[in-house]
């Protein structure tokens, strides 16, 4: 039976020692009441107030977002200076600009059109991949969210014009539209579950509990007329920490990061969560901590710049010799080559200034020889870079398996540093893994369960196997087996000559996600057949009954999803599952497990 939105067979979290823990405390001298004023905490917001938040000084910025590093304004001043940071089209613009004078030996036409070319070029590159940016950034600015609208009523509106102050409504596994005070959600303590993984990387779930003055906002018709005041820290790029008070019916409430919701993160096991903005567009946390995009230039790319030095000077050391020698053979040889008509002098012919007529001469020698620097190598590169990021775009190989989605190349400055890294400095595992958990062994009692190896234990065997061998034929198998034992087949353990083991493959039944687990003693019910039974079915029972999971039954298969809050609950109830021990329900004061010992039992529900 429902009541004001939420279901009553809900747990109330609050029982758990865990979750009490996190019940915020209430604030009633003036002395702390006033503590937040000051620098630094500035930030006032009137709850369902949005209209307050328009002139100063209370105006903060609206909720639209742009990660673009280029506008119509600033493309063309920033895209030029960006092209003429590399030293080859630096000497281009310089030799264009010697073109257009008496002394070059060829038309300006020559110089200037492929500067022209190479610059457009890369130009449009840039305005492309920004391009790009900028329809990812209105995709997002035009997502739409609940939001009240006045009198209990909420609508739909985009993200970008949401302001300060607003009610909205967020429902299951949409992202939040901005920063957000959590005022209530379905469950009957008003906590909800979170997932960071847009922010921190993680991806298992957080929980999130709102103040317990605002549980009775559970529905669109309360908010018709909830005011309140926050008071809290200014816009500030710490994702973990917050400060603030709420101030409601007369009474003042602490608030920390257990109440915050922050943008880009997701909502997940909730039906819908209710909850206040507090920071909008560039001032939300996530946008604190993004980075103005930068220009990026490659190790490559850098390495030509000292090259195309290297060459140019080399460049003018020809040019010099030859501006020496025009000199001299100008001031002791043209005064005798009659025909060459020394008496008509002009700027670049004159034996009575050969120095004058070898700097001209210089300036001729740079443009002349100035194909020695390859303006073309540049284009080669473009191309060659705007080929690699459709390569990788369109790469099978570099699919996430079980969404599809491919990689994006967002932009191809850097396509040649992938696969150059040589040094990552990690503080966890978790980092570098998948954050996947397998069922895979157990030990109950003292008695160690599960045949399969891990695959560290694999490529254990595989690095001691081609230590052994010493061959490359007996290294080239085992690396075979290790392609083969990742794409379905299991493996036993062999011993080597020298008494190492090694692995070999056989087929294997393709495993559920969670649970890799095969061993005959315990599966198909066998396990009531052991010695120590009856430790084995605690075992089982534990499994099924210590975690924070919420079932949902599947309608199309009639089994349930468990939402989880870390890979580790998940990888046990499935184990559970399998077993014959089955998490079927949980209600305020109960935990319901569905027991089945063997396969031709019927199944007895117990709690």
């Amino acid at each position: 039976m429902a009541r004001g939105g939420r279901n009553q067979e809900r747990l109330r979290w609050s029982k758990l020692y865990t979750f009490a823990c996190l019940r915020p405390t209430v604030l009633l001298d003036n002395e702390q009441r006033h503590s937040l004023q000051g620098p630094g905490y500035s930030r006032i917001v009137h709850c369902n107030q949005p209209g307050s938040h328009r002139k100063k000084p209370l105006k903060y910025p609206t909720n639209y977002i742009s990660t673009t590093k280029y506008n119509i304004v600033t493309f063309l001043p920033k895209a030029i200076f960006e092209q003429f940071r590399r030293v080859a089209n630096l000497y281009f613009l310089l030799a264009a600009l010697l073109s257009l004078t008496p002394v070059t030996p060829f038309s300006a036409v020559s110089m200037i059109a492929p500067l022209a070319f190479v610059v457009g070029l890369s130009m449009a590159k840039e305005a492309l991949e920004d391009w790009r940016r900028f329809m990812q950034d209105v995709k997002v600015n035009s997502r739409k969210v609940h939001v009240h609208r006045g009198e209990g009523q909420f609508g739909y509106r985009h993200w970008q014009k949401i302001r300060v102050g607003d009610i909205v409504k967020v429902e299951k596994d949409q992202f939040f539209p901005a920063d957000l005070l959590l005022l209530s959600s379905t469950y009957e303590d008003g906590i909800c579950y979170v997932e960071t993984m847009n922010l921190d990387g993680e991806t298992y779930l957080k929980v999130k509990r709102s103040l317990e003055v605002t549980l009775p906002l559970d529905d669109d018709a309360a908010f018709s007329n909830f005011t309140a005041t926050i008071r809290c820290e200014d816009p500030n790029p710490s994702l973990y920490t917050f400060m603030g008070n709420f101030e409601y019916e007369q009474q003042v409430y602490a608030l920390d990061p257990t109440q915050i919701l922050l943008r880009d993160s997701k909502l997940r096991n909730t039906a819908y969560v209710y909850g206040v903005v507090i920071f909008t567009g560039h001032d939300s946390k996530v946008m604190q901590n993004a980075t103005q995009s930068s220009s990026k230039r490659s190790k490559i790319e850098k390495k030509m710049d000292k090259i195309i030095y290297i060459l140019f000077t080399f460049l003018m050391l020809i040019s010099l010799i030859s501006s020496i020698g025009y000199a001299v053979m100008m001031k002791f040889g043209m005064p005798h080559w009659w025909y060459l008509q020394p008496n008509k002098t002009s700027y670049i012919y004159n034996a009575s200034k050969p120095a004058l007529s070898g700097f001209f001469h210089l300036v001729t020698a740079l443009i002349l020889y100035g194909y020695l620097i390859p303006i073309s190598l540049y284009v080669s590169i473009e191309v060659v870079k705007v080929l690699q990021a459709t390569f990788i775009n369109q790469d099978l190989h570099m699919c996430d398996g079980e969404t599809g989605n491919p990689a994006q190349a967002r932009t191809s400055n850097l396509n040649e540093e992938l696969g150059q890294v040589d040094t990552i400095l990690s503080d966890k595992t978790g980092t570098l893994t998948c954050n996947q958990m397998d069922f895979l062994k157990c030990s109950i009692a003292g008695v160690s369960y599960g045949v399969d190896s891990s695959e560290v234990e694999i490529a254990a065997a595989k690095h001691f196997a081609s230590e052994a061998s010493g061959t490359s034929e007996q290294h080239s198998s085992t690396h075979d087996f290790w392609d083969n034992s990742r794409s379905g087949f299991g493996s036993s353990e062999i011993e080597l000559e020298d008494g190492n083991t090694s692995m070999v493959e056989k087929p294997q039944k393709p495993a559920t996600r969670g649970f890799s687990f095969e061993d005959d003693r315990l599966m198909q019910g066998n396990w009531t057949n052991e010695p120590n039974a009856g430790i084995i079915l605690l075992f089982f029972r534990t499994l099924a009954l210590c975690h924070t999971a919420i079932p949902e039954l599947n309608e199309k298969t009639g089994g349930f999803t468990y939402e989880v809050e870390s890979p580790d609950e998940g990888a046990f109830l499935m184990a559970a599952r399998h077993f014959g021990f089955e998490f079927s329900k949980r209600t305020q004061s109960s935990v319901f497990v569905t027991e089945r010992y063997s396969p031709s039992e019927d199944p007895l529900e117990r709690f």
